[in-house]
């Protein structure tokens, strides 16, 4: 997917989370570990929903915010591995997932606090704000999520 404007970077992270969560659902049905298995059906669900709330911000954005040219972070920063494997969490234990799956929640939240950083305008700056803050939200509540089922 070509990204160019903060549109396409919301379309690529909505893409992301759900493709994310494809990938754990899939792994889920292969990682002999229970606990293991617990948490990548958890995360699934997670990577959907987060999916969706974003999708949502692309709905409700200004026009203007939207169509924010941003290609410059992406041609100096590439992000993210594939998510798009065949069942690529279904050798890991627990651990090994979270620390996975939250190293590249951390890579998004990093673009959106580049993005947020070099808005120009007052409502570019508040839909990147929110969007960093979304991620960052629903990053710690699978964390404590996560910490849970480890806990049980």
């Amino acid at each position: 997917m070509q990204v160019e404007t903060l549109r396409d970077v919301l379309e690529w992270t909505t893409r992301f989370h759900r493709s994310l969560g494809d990938s754990l659902r899939q792994s889920a049905e292969s990682n002999p570990n229970a606990r293991a298995d617990l948490l990548l059906d958890y995360l699934a669900k997670h990577e959907h929903r987060l999916g969706e709330l974003v999708a949502m911000f692309e709905d409700r954005a200004e026009t203007r915010a939207l169509e924010t040219w941003c290609y410059d972070y992406r041609e100096q920063n590439p992000i993210l591995h594939r998510t798009d494997c065949d069942a690529p969490f279904a050798e890991l234990d627990a651990g090994e997932i979270m620390d996975m799956v939250a190293d590249q929640h951390q890579q998004v939240i990093e673009l959106y606090r580049y993005l947020h950083a070099r808005a120009d305008t007052d409502t570019t700056r508040e839909l990147m704000a929110e969007v960093k803050e979304l991620e960052e939200r629903e990053t710690m509540q699978m964390t404590q999520g996560a910490n849970r089922l480890e806990d049980m």
